[in-house]
């Protein structure tokens, strides 16, 4: 069969709503300004889904900071590849404040967290280890397990006691092969919002033999008594061998790093394809790293707000009977039960009758007959935009229950 001929027949899992989909659901346009008023087809929406955690995307010092950084340094430098001519003392420079503020050794800078993470796992292990990893881990994860030429076993979401029966298999495997075994997990669920079983996994160092890599996307800059992350926020960062961050949540930019011992990250450096082949991250993009990390660390009152926002809106929601899961972090999902007519409808009542904007998550994502509704909160956020969001979705769920929405899904004009 011709390629194409294959793709014109099956669009894949979300690609078969695009034709529905494409602008509205998927793919849509939010303009103006970040923040949590912004403009949706025309008109003005409280918006509910945007990573900007700790409010960074519009600081007055860091707009100032990446403008300035900009204007000196343009977007080009420095060209090439860190290993061939892409090094500079200000990568450095980042990558050694980074470290310290996570207490690890030594962080390498990564362009992309997406491609970092897929490339973590790639240098980290060959055909001989083994990878023992949660269900729900992110998709970056995932396609870096698929580099990998060795075993892998999964375990259900959190489950511990399945965890240590995998370990169990994982090692007698290895003492055949003479590999190694890693674990993966993530600090914070992007999806629930619930917590990786950080302390129960260290705990089971004692009894096997295994290296730990957490993916702390949502958990840096938010978590923890200094935002550390995760493991700050459970007690056991020390115990994470290889910590990875990213820079497009807490700290609104793009890039990430990985932090580990330092001849951990001397060989990482010198084998992560993902870096080795790709031009360095731009001078200005380190430098505005560079000050949102200083004000992630100088300015605790950021968090402390996000935080005002985030328990306001938890509390709310499930005072009015929402189900928000198991959610321990800023992440808020609300699960409501229905399918792809329920899910469209009650995200245009949402968008067009409540002026409310947050992400719509169906399956093949979440369960079939499982809607969730996932919202953001930020340091940005009101006490005002909580209490009108909690009576929306109050009354939305009234009328989900009454089954006001179960009408066909609607074709949206682009």
């Amino acid at each position: 069969m011709d390629i194409f001929d294959k793709i014109r027949k099956n669009r894949g899992s979300l690609g078969q709503y695009q034709k529905q989909a494409h602008g509205y659901f998927m793919f849509p346009k939010l303009e103006g300004d970040i923040h949590p008023h912004m403009t949706f087809r025309g008109k003005k929406v409280l918006t509910w889904s945007l990573n900007n955690y700790i409010g960074l995307a519009n600081h007055p010092e860091v707009r100032k900071t990446d403008s300035e950084a900009s204007e000196d340094w343009g977007l080009a430098y420095p060209m090439g590849a860190r290993m061939m001519s892409g090094q500079t003392s200000k990568h450095e420079e980042l990558e050694e404040k980074l470290a310290e503020f996570v207490g690890k050794e030594r962080s390498y800078l990564l362009n992309y967290g997406y491609m970092g993470m897929v490339s973590i796992i790639d240098a980290l292990v060959n055909r001989n280890d083994v990878i023992v990893y949660d269900s729900e881990s992110h998709a970056c994860i995932l396609d870096g397990l698929r580099l990998h030429m060795g075993k892998r076993y999964v375990y259900p979401h959190n489950d511990i006691a399945n965890l240590e029966k995998e370990l169990e298999r994982a090692t007698k495997l290895t003492e055949k092969t003479s590999g190694g075994i890693l674990v993966i997990t993530e600090g914070v669920f992007g999806m629930a919002g619930d917590l990786g079983k950080l302390q129960e996994i260290v705990n089971l160092k004692k009894k096997f033999d295994f290296r730990f890599l957490v993916d702390d996307a949502h958990g840096f800059g938010t978590m923890g008594a200094t935002g550390a992350g995760t493991g700050e926020h459970m007690g056991v960062q020390k115990d994470i061998d290889i910590y990875f961050g990213t820079f497009a949540k807490a700290m609104a930019g793009i890039g990430g790093f990985v932090a580990s011992d330092e001849d951990v990250v001397d060989y990482l450096q010198y084998n992560m394809r993902s870096q080795i082949f790709a031009k360095s991250l731009p001078m200005p993009m380190v430098i505005g790293a560079l000050k949102r990390l200083e004000l992630l660390k100088s300015k605790p009152e950021l968090r402390k707000d996000l935080w005002k926002i985030v328990n306001a809106l938890q509390t709310g929601l499930k005072k009015n009977g929402l189900d928000l899961g198991k959610t321990e972090s800023p992440v808020t999902p609300v699960f409501l039960s229905g399918g792809i007519p329920e899910a469209s409808n009650i995200t245009m009542d949402l968008r067009e009758n409540y002026n409310i904007f947050c992400s719509i998550v169906i399956y093949p994502v979440v369960p079939k007959d499982v809607i969730m509704l996932r919202l953001i909160p930020t340091a940005t956020h009101t006490l005002e935009d909580v209490e009108y969001t909690v009576k929306a979705f109050a009354a939305v769920k009234k009328k989900l229950d009454a089954g006001k929405y179960s009408k066909e899904m609607p074709v949206m004009s682009p």
